[in-house]
């Protein structure tokens, strides 16, 4: 038996690591670019893109990776990133003067085209489904 019957990077897992690589360098490279020239405007903001960009990463680093201590992280990090989206959206949304500048995550991901909103619960739906697969190949296992 190996360490994980069926790899979150594999079928339709491969496209949203090839998502979240895609965001993760985006968000790294314009919050980057943000601290770097102009930290002072709107702090909270460019702060925000920070962790988004982190979280991202970890995100992408651990569909790739195999294991359940990976794919736990993947839970998290999926989760946080959709509680994230959620929270500074409805935010920027009821207090625009919170964020001066957009975030990765203000009114949901619109400068992002909502894939920041999107692509969380797209992932989350794909871990539970290799969750019930796994839990379904390790019966059939059991049973044989």
């Amino acid at each position: 038996m190996s360490d994980e019957p069926r790899p979150t990077s594999s079928g339709i897992g491969r496209v949203l690591i090839a998502v979240y690589a895609i965001l993760a360098l985006a968000s790294l490279g314009r919050s980057g670019y943000q601290i770097a020239t102009k930290f002072d405007e709107a702090p909270l903001a460019y702060s925000l893109s920070a962790l988004a960009a982190v979280v991202y990463v970890l995100a992408t680093v651990a569909l790739i990776a195999r294991g359940a201590t990976w794919f736990t992280v993947a839970v998290v990090a999926i989760g946080f990133e959709l509680a994230g989206v959620l929270i500074v959206g409805t935010l920027s949304i009821i207090d625009p003067a919170l964020f001066p500048d957009d975030t990765v995550w203000s009114q949901f991901g619109r400068g992002y085209a909502f894939i920041p909103l999107v692509l969380p619960i797209l992932g989350l739906l794909w871990l539970r489904r290799v969750a019930r697969a796994r839990r379904a190949e390790t019966v059939d296992e059991a049973a044989a």
